[in-house]
């Protein structure tokens, strides 16, 4: 192994060991406070009153902006290659996962690991609800006001003030 890649997964490693650490801790104001920091040396950008539960993965957080008065339950999984908006108020159900990057796909006889990634923004609006357990794909529009139904895999953007669900999630109905 080169050097140059030795010391890159050394720091990658050192990086993802501290972030690990300081998303343990549990959803105590002075902690959300040490969190939104963290997230703000690395470049993202986190609005008032965020409530981060622990076990959450956001990787890397130069890429994210979070909106005043947003809830990020337990082990909500967030990517940020192509770039993460979550608008005001808006809440993030357990276990969900936020892809903005996703690899390439090789021709036949390739390698997966050297195909690249394709990058694409995910933009979640205000006061959306995400249910306990999605997965929100790379690209992906949700409007504002919109809820997505626990185990909902979104892969198409999603109106404003709809409901859907579903693998892949389809619209339910508009909200009252």
């Amino acid at each position: 192994m080169k050097i140059g890649k030795l010391i890159k997964y050394e720091l990658v490693s050192t990086y993802e060991f501290i972030s690990t650490i300081i998303f343990a801790f549990p959803r105590h104001k002075l902690f959300n406070l040490i969190k939104s920091n963290w997230i703000r040396i690395q470049g993202g950008k986190v609005g008032s009153w965020v409530t981060f539960y622990p076990g959450i993965k956001i990787n890397p957080a130069s890429n994210i902006v979070i909106g005043d008065g947003v809830d990020l339950a337990w082990g909500v999984l967030i990517t940020t290659g192509g770039g993460v908006e979550i608008g005001d108020r808006s809440l993030i159900g357990y276990n969900t996962m936020i892809f903005s990057a996703n690899h390439n796909i090789p021709k036949i006889g390739e390698s997966i690991f050297e195909s690249g990634h394709e990058l694409k923004k995910v933009t979640i609006g205000k006061d959306v609800w995400v249910g306990a357990g999605c997965t929100i794909m790379a690209g992906v529009e949700i409007g504002d006001g919109a809820v997505i139904a626990g185990g909902s895999v979104v892969t198409k953007n999603v109106e404003a003030n709809t409901i859907v669900a579903g693998v892949p999630a389809k619209l339910i109905r508009k909200r009252e």
